[in-house]
């Protein structure tokens, strides 16, 4: 009896095994970091050209990321004033969140210029702030990311198919909560190609953020449209991993 028992059950222990060994490897794969990638977009503003944009993640070799995204002015009055601006973000990763550790804003044109530097002290639990006016300090929030990082960090949940996001954002004087929401899939042609795209909106402010992605293909929104402060659009060229 105990012979059939063992050969009966042994059978469903091997598959068992075997589904655990896939659940496991699977969860790894969503858990893990995105491969280092470079992805170019055209930069438009009230629908004209603007610019261009190359956003980029590489890992620095010491448990942290580097996510940077550069856009220069290359038409219009964008041009004439030499416009360009830089983000720069030092990351480590938490599950597949791209935590926070630095943060460097850099905006130069003719007539404006701008700095931001935030720096996240993890065995203190502080973010520290300084614009050049004197630093401001407050407590950090695990899962924590910033202005820069957050497009990304949208990106990498939605691989998880969650139909709402809510992440702590580093901002000027506080960690604040933000709130997305997956509104349904659109047809979005930009000039990477046309895409069944999930559209994604901001669902706690009327700050005018939407963003269309394509979570199986790209870490990144194939199309980001800002409306606070101007209507800002960001379109995929290219993308690229390494």
């Amino acid at each position: 009896m105990a012979g059939r028992l063992d050969r009966m059950t042994l059978p469903r222990l091997l598959r068992l095994a075997a589904a655990l060994v896939l659940t496991s490897a699977s969860g790894l794969a969503l858990a893990a970091p995105p491969q280092a990638f470079t992805a170019t977009y055209r930069v438009l503003r009230d629908g004209s050209p603007m610019g261009e944009a190359t956003v980029s993640l590489k890992p620095l070799g010491n448990g942290q990321w580097e996510y940077s995204k550069h856009i220069r002015g290359t038409s219009g009055l964008a041009a004439m004033l030499g416009a360009k601006l830089d983000e720069v973000s030092h990351v480590r990763w938490k599950g597949d969140v791209p935590e926070a550790v630095s943060y460097d804003y850099r905006l130069d044109a003719a007539i404006k210029s701008k700095r931001r530097h935030v720096t996240v002290d993890w065995a203190k639990r502080q973010v520290t702030v300084d614009e050049g006016k004197g630093a401001i300090t407050y407590p950090a929030k695990p899962g924590m990311v910033e202005r820069n990082t957050t497009a990304l960090a949208i990106g990498l949940a939605l691989r998880h198919g969650q139909p709402q996001i809510a992440l702590p954002v580093a901002v000027k004087q506080e960690v604040e909560t933000q709130r997305f929401k997956v509104s349904g899939k659109e047809k979005v042609t930009v000039p990477a190609g046309s895409f069944d795209a999930v559209r994604v909106d901001r669902s706690d402010a009327d700050r005018g953020f939407s963003a269309w992605y394509v979570p199986e293909r790209y870490p990144l929104p194939v199309k980001l449209s800002q409306h606070d402060g101007g209507d800002l659009t960001m379109e995929l060229v290219g993308f690229s991993q390494r």
